[in-house]
């Protein structure tokens, strides 16, 4: 095949600047709610973003990359002519890259699985036809795109009555908040850890029985817990506080939850969403690898994984701010109490959706959350205009990173096909 290295050279470039543009605008799902609780500083959300992103994209980000590979487009169709499908992947990520660019300048919070998924069905569908496209699997996508935000709201829902219930409306919510806070802590690093247990670890050869897995999950539960719970005791009270703000206190302690669900959503994202910038580029690197074999099964090599998370933390890093603004205070106001039913409810949604490969948006699962924490305390509480906005931007997303993904394809064939 002619072009390879030029081929795996631009591959590489535009699946960095892909996992740039994830982390500018899709990472503020992972941040935006601890920072708009003021439970971080943006510094402080960089830095565990850093980590946390790339370890979930690392350990965990192999089996949604399946799915963004070779689920979406049939690969047979593509056998005799693999550098068609070499033409397309590259097409989808520089137009997703360009669309979350400039999505980000605007601050709007657009869905990164719906521009590589619009991109590659674009493509798909004007470079072979229509039946390309396995529109069953995008039927379960979409379909995901409405139950996610569903899931993902009435989790939070739930969280957040809970806390009212047992911590916020007892006769002392700061003692409440002390005895049942590290029982949360726990849930959210058992969770974590089980999901990956389960499925991320098996694509760097670890691979560990049920019981061995709900083990290690319990354990590093608990030793979780037990950091939170040495956290919460070197709290210092101010009694004037709650004069101001009755539960000003409670909602300290309730920072440090959140600095648990910030890393667990950072995880979360980061396993799931760097299959949207890797899952191209690991397609045209097996096309190339294996001397033009289209559909061959093969794991994401881990240095491409490196590659999506490292472009992850950059974005975030360089021009993150904007959308974070966004996610953190213009839907409702949050508290590290509502941010905390909020991200936990949307990790555990992305996390267990990572597992099974399903590409959803986190986008749509935070937002939902979001309005399930507002809806939690009242229509009123919700910001309309923006969640308008917020849905708009949805709306507008998939036919930008169609049509985008269908001129640069074009261009890509008169390029290396002429």
């Amino acid at each position: 095949m002619e072009h390879e290295l030029i081929f795996i050279g631009l591959a590489c470039l535009f699946g960095l600047f892909m996992a740039w543009g994830i982390g500018a605008n899709d990472v503020a799902n992972a941040m935006g709610t601890s920072v708009g609780s003021g439970a971080l500083t943006i510094r402080q959300a960089i830095v565990i973003a850093a980590v946390f992103e790339f370890a979930g994209a690392f350990l965990a980000g192999g089996e949604v990359t399946a799915t963004i590979r070779s689920g979406i487009v049939d690969s047979a169709l593509f056998v005799n002519m693999p550098e068609v499908l070499i033409y397309g992947m590259l097409a989808s990520l520089l137009a997703a890259g360009i669309w979350l660019l400039f999505a980000s300048c605007f601050g709007w919070p657009v869905s990164t699985t719906h521009s590589i998924v619009g991109a590659v069905v674009g493509f798909g569908a004007v470079g072979v036809g229509m039946d390309a496209v396995h529109w069953g699997k995008i039927g379960e996508i979409v379909m995901s795109w409405v139950v996610s935000p569903l899931i993902g709201g009435v989790i939070a829902y739930v969280l957040f009555i809970s806390v009212q219930r047992i911590i916020l409306d007892t006769p002392n919510p700061l003692e409440s908040a002390r005895r049942y806070v590290p029982v949360y802590i726990f849930i959210v690093g058992f969770v974590v850890a089980l999901v990956t247990m389960f499925k991320g670890l098996s694509h760097i050869g670890l691979t560990l029985s049920n019981a061995e897995s709900y083990g290690i999950a319990v354990a590093i539960g608990l030793a979780v817990m037990v950091w939170g719970i040495v956290a919460i005791r070197r709290i210092k009270i101010d009694v004037n506080a709650d004069r101001e703000f009755h539960f000003a206190n409670v909602e300290r302690v309730f920072a440090v939850l959140m600095m648990v669900t910030a890393c667990t959503m950072a995880f979360a994202h980061g396993s799931n969403d760097v299959a949207n910038a890797v899952g191209p580029v690991a397609a045209i690197f097996g096309i190339i690898e294996s001397g033009g074999v289209v559909g061959q099964q093969a794991p994401t090599p881990p240095w491409i994984l490196l590659l999506g998370g490292a472009g992850i933390v950059l974005g975030l890093a360089m021009y993150g701010r904007r959308v974070i603004e966004t996610i953190g205070s213009g839907i409702t106001e949050l508290t590290p109490s509502r941010g905390f039913a909020a991200t936990l409810a949307a990790a555990i949604t992305v996390v267990f959706a990572s597992a099974t490969g399903l590409p959803i948006s986190t986008t749509h699962t935070l937002v939902g959350a979001i309005l399930g924490v507002g809806m939690a305390r009242g229509i009123a509480a919700l910001n309309l205009r923006v969640v308008r906005m917020i849905f708009l931007s949805w709306i507008v997303t998939l036919p930008a990173g169609a049509l985008l993904s269908i001129a640069f394809f074009f261009l890509f064939a008169e390029i290396f096909g002429g």
